[in-house]
């Protein structure tokens, strides 16, 4: 894809500008790090465009803290005062999904991941956002706490031009061939293999 051009132009009945403009199912799996950040970095993209961003973290423990939680919940308020950018919601499993109001807690992950994508679907029904961050959702599919199906039916299906980026190892095949643009973040060298612990700014 030398510079921006396709290889090949597919006979769709599209125009260009319709062709250039679908959403985009996006996922990003692989063993080595940076699955989420490039996810990240796409949203700020977005951002900058005036999307509407939601991020949905499906981690089991409240203590966990990435760096772009806070940017992005700056980015947010920043778009409350002053109109720049676009809307930010983020929402974390671990602490009890945000709409809820309940307390996240250890004692079931399973049905904590269902309501997070019984919120997602029903958002994706009504057009809410154009940017959803689903990070780490690869897990509960992989789990068996969210099925893999009626994920990629819902996601396949989904109205309007609602773009969705799906983060974490081991992507089920399906949502892999369901998906627009895939990346496999393979691992060629990492600082742990020489005894190096994670680091500020570079692991959170």
């Amino acid at each position: 894809m030398p510079q921006g051009v396709p290889a090949v132009v597919p006979d769709d009945g599209l125009t260009t500008r319709q062709r250039r403009n679908r959403p985009l199912l996006i996922v990003h799996t692989g063993v080595q790090k940076g699955k989420s950040t490039a996810a990240f970095g796409l949203g700020l993209r977005g951002w900058n465009q005036g999307w509407d961003i939601a991020v949905f973290q499906f981690v089991k423990s409240a203590k966990w803290r990435v760096g772009e939680e806070a940017a992005y919940k700056a980015l947010g308020q920043l778009h409350a005062d002053t109109g720049q950018g676009g809307p930010v919601e983020w929402h974390k499993m671990g602490e009890g999904w945000s709409w809820s109001r309940k307390q996240g807690s250890d004692e079931d992950h399973a049905a904590a991941a269902r309501d997070g994508w019984a919120e997602i679907k029903q958002r994706l029904a009504d057009q809410r956002h154009d940017l959803y961050i689903l990070d780490e959702f690869t897990y509960p599919m992989k789990w068996g706490w969210v099925d893999v199906e009626d994920v990629v039916e819902t996601l396949t299906g989904r109205p309007g031009h609602q773009h969705v980026v799906i983060t974490g190892r081991d992507a089920a095949p399906a949502l892999v061939e369901a998906a627009d643009l895939v990346t496999e973040m393979t691992k060629i060298k990492h600082p742990m293999d020489a005894g190096q612990k994670g680091q500020r700014g570079i692991e959170w």
